[in-house]
């Protein structure tokens, strides 16, 4: 049995660790929050474009919303074991921070290693798009609503609609158009008039830079939150061993 005095000099610092680490909890819970509005954000603002890249829609944003409730979920619990001052449900805790860690570390790293393939597979993806337009299918909507938001038409630029079977029948989508009134079905089949009354510049350019550019956010949050962790897995370990060994000097 050790001296008293020893006993009081670990509990301030027990508490202290404690204090961390509910604090630290809290703040890995509110990421898991973050995870889940990143996710939901992904799945409403980027189907679009996700639906390009894939036949069937991309799972990306299922995978940010089930790590994100996860993380809530063990958020809680990390608060729960600290109170409880429990050296496994600690030491649970912190093997589940390293195993989101690693995870968020190789999802990040594939993410940067595979940007340009992804780049080429979307820009593929566009084109096939575009020449099979119909404007019924899933991959002709995302196609009119990229269109619509980036204030662009084509792959290229406006007259890629022109070697296309839709542009046979229908001349240049409506949702290339400025401004709907000024488009008429002749004005459409039309290139010279249609060059005076739709976008003009190509969506591939412009889709890729949305996609780069809300990837980068996506990845940047991801890599903070990952690297975050590491403070949560030292306090896990640190608390627990100090829990341990001060219930072993009781005895």
């Amino acid at each position: 049995m050790s001296p008293p005095s020893r006993r009081l000099q670990t509990k301030p610092v027990i508490t202290c660790l404690k204090t961390f680490l509910i604090s630290y909890s809290l703040i890995f819970w509110f990421t898991g929050v973050i995870l889940l509005a990143v996710g939901v954000w992904g799945k409403v603002s980027l189907e679009a474009y996700f639906s390009l890249a894939s036949e069937e829609s991309t799972n990306a944003p299922y995978v940010l919303i089930g790590t994100g409730a996860v993380i809530v979920i063990f958020g809680l619990f990390g608060c729960f074991a600290t109170c409880r001052g429990s050296p496994w449900m600690l030491k649970l805790y912190a093997m589940f921070l390293t195993l989101v860690f690693l995870a968020e570390l190789v999802a990040g790293v594939s993410g940067f290693i595979f940007r340009h393939e992804i780049k080429a597979k979307l820009g593929v993806a566009y084109d096939r798009a575009v020449k099979s337009y119909n404007s019924t299918d899933s991959s002709s909507t995302a196609v009119d609503a990229i269109q619509r938001t980036l204030h662009c038409c084509g792959v290229n630029n406006y007259t890629d609609w022109r070697d296309t079977a839709y542009f046979e029948k229908n001349g240049i989508p409506a949702s290339c158009c400025k401004d709907n009134t000024n488009c008429s079905p002749e004005t459409l089949k039309d290139l010279d008039k249609a060059g005076k009354e739709v976008y003009t510049s190509g969506c591939f350019s412009q889709v890729t830079h949305v996609m780069e550019s809300n990837l980068g956010i996506i990845a940047g949050i991801s890599f903070g939150i990952a690297f975050f962790q590491l403070i949560g897995i030292f306090l896990s370990c640190c608390l627990s061993r100090y829990i341990t060994n001060n219930q072993y000097e009781m005895v």
